[in-house]
């Protein structure tokens, strides 16, 4: 008898988030006595946030999914692709498989827990055993509550104090072995199990500029892979000199992604390779000093927000969400539509909300600025209503993430925001973070000839400067949809009117004003200004209302 038919097990791992090979534990759990393995993903109509997705998200999947098949093959196998109700696929792979054992990443947010209980059900009915195993985040977030005494830290430093008392999160495990396991390909593989074209999905582009080769994102793990070594020697750079997050002070907009968020959304980077390789980095190159909570607290945030949602299935809602105020917001859909599709009036929102609807991402301060815009800011619109586009297009749209930044944003679980406005200022805030204006021109062309003097607010150009320009302001691009000092003085006394009546509400929060800095990317120079003097009738040059 061979090794292989000593070994009792025939294992699938089904993939969905998590999908790389390397620091994949549930899957190298699942190698243990194993005879026969089997890699699957389902298509079920929302795995992986499929639900509500424009095209450039699918895309990422499809070519995440494509690289994963491709690394598959080169050890000796293949992914095999479905399309259904997973209880359903699994019930026949059972039989037709002879599957024993079913394994998987914790999904631990509860827009996946019926899905995944029912699997587990199955297993349970099937006599299958199941193995589920936290990768997709640092912490298990449950853990972190019970360590709290049964409920999530109300406060980002209140989550770190827990986690000093956790510990560490672990170490990055190894990449799998499949020797001495039987891979079973069937000669029509590709017939069979193949990855579906976008078409075969119903997911159309919206326009022209959605399938231009400009959309720079590419998916897979071999893709994030070694923008996680280009990320590094940036980190490198910035760590000798002193700084750490370099992409925060000047943020390159325009650039080559940097960012590995739409990878650590899928899974195809392990947020714990990650974690650990910033952290080996810094003690690199400062071998005698403490390594600072600063270079991984981006990454700390997103365990905060998983945290905070994982038993509160209302967690992206405004009613019925027990963290969040009940705002009256307006409701006005011309204005949300010219929100959306980048046709406020103000160059700074509108390059930011095309590049989002065009390729997938912004940088986080252009996430910021457009919340802000749509909500407390000058619209007073819900934030629901702009989770919802964030969610249907970007790459990394992450149902507890994406969330718990529009709360913060808008001030509708934050009410300390509420008490020191920190208002942005679309002009003034997109000549800080595009001093030359490179960006704006990029999206907004219309105005790529404007002279940088109006670029930020060219309503205020000459006529004779906007012919020179072949832009008329009103004709070629839009006037300003609101008056913005008069729009966010309109939302300032607002919110003071709820911080009065929601004094006594009790709601997630920040702990101090640093910690507003360190969330809202606020550099050290925003400290030094009076942010609070809402009465001034002017934007600073930094971006935020003075």
């Amino acid at each position: 008898m061979s090794d292989s038919e000593r070994k009792s097990h025939v294992t699938v791992h089904w993939f969905r988030h998590g999908l790389r090979l390397h620091d994949n534990p549930a899957l190298l759990d699942g190698l243990e006595d194993c005879r026969e393995f089997y890699p699957v993903f389902i298509f079920d109509g929302s795995v992986a946030g499929t639900s509500n997705v424009a095209l450039p998200r699918m895309q990422f999947l499809l070519e995440t999914l494509k690289d994963l098949d491709d690394n598959l093959k080169g050890l000796g196998t293949r992914l095999y692709v479905f399309k259904g109700d997973p209880v359903e696929v699994f019930d026949k792979l059972i039989e037709e498989w002879g599957v024993t054992r079913i394994t998987f990443e914790q999904d631990p947010e509860p827009v996946w827990q019926e899905r995944d209980n029912s699997v587990k059900d199955l297993c349970a009915k099937q006599g299958v055993e199941w193995i589920e195993r936290v990768s997709h985040t640092l912490w298990d977030p449950q853990l972190i509550i019970k360590e709290n005494g049964g409920s999530p830290p109300l406060t980002y430093a209140m989550f770190c104090q827990v986690t000093e008392i956790v510990g560490q999160p672990p170490t990055p495990r190894d990449d799998p072995d499949f020797e001495g396991i039987t891979l079973p390909v069937c000669e029509d593989h590709d017939k069979k199990y193949h990855l579906p074209t976008l078409a075969q999905l119903g997911v159309e582009s919206e326009s022209d500029q959605q399938t231009s080769p400009y959309c720079r994102y590419l998916g897979g793990e071999s893709k994030a892979l070694k923008l996680l070594a280009t990320r590094l020697e940036s980190e490198r750079r910035a760590f000798s000199l002193g700084q750490s997050l370099p992409n925060q002070l000047f943020p390159n907009l325009s650039g080559m992604p940097m960012s590995l968020s739409p990878h650590l959304r899928f899974g195809s980077m392990s947020i714990r390779k990650f974690y650990w390789s910033l952290r080996a980095t810094y003690a690199e190159v400062h071998p005698e000093t403490p390594i600072p909570a600063s270079i991984t607290c981006q990454l700390v945030w997103r365990e905060y927000f998983y945290c905070m949602s994982v038993n509160n299935p209302k967690y992206n809602c405004m009613i019925g969400n027990p963290i969040c105020l009940n705002i009256d917001w307006y409701e006005d859909d011309d204005q949300f539509k010219k929100w959306k599709e980048g046709k406020t009036g103000y160059p700074w929102i509108d390059a930011c909300m095309r590049q989002l609807t065009q390729e997938g991402w912004i940088h986080q301060v252009c996430r910021h600025a457009t919340a802000c815009f749509l909500t407390r800011g000058d619209l007073w619109i819900d934030w629901v209503k702009g989770l919802e586009v964030f969610d249907r297009y970007l790459l990394d749209a992450d149902w507890s993430v994406n969330a718990g930044n529009w709360m913060w944003v808008s001030s509708s679980a934050f009410e300390k925001v509420l008490q020191c406005p920190r208002c942005i200022c679309p002009v003034g805030y997109g000549r800080r973070m595009d001093p030359k204006g490179n960006y704006v021109r990029r999206y907004v062309p219309e105005l790529k000839d404007m002279p940088l003097k109006y670029l930020f607010e060219p309503w205020k150009a000459p006529l004779k400067v906007q012919e020179e320009a072949n832009c008329i302001i009103g004709e070629d691009y839009p006037q300003p949809m609101v008056d913005h000092k008069v729009a966010s003085k309109e939302c300032q006394i607002k919110m003071d009117k709820i911080k009065a009546k929601s004094k006594d509400i009790p709601h997630i929060r920040p702990a101090n004003e640093n910690e507003i800095f360190s969330y809202m990317w606020f550099t050290k120079e925003f400290e030094k200004i009076d942010l609070c003097n809402h009465n001034k009738d002017k934007c600073s040059e930094n971006g935020i209302n003075m």
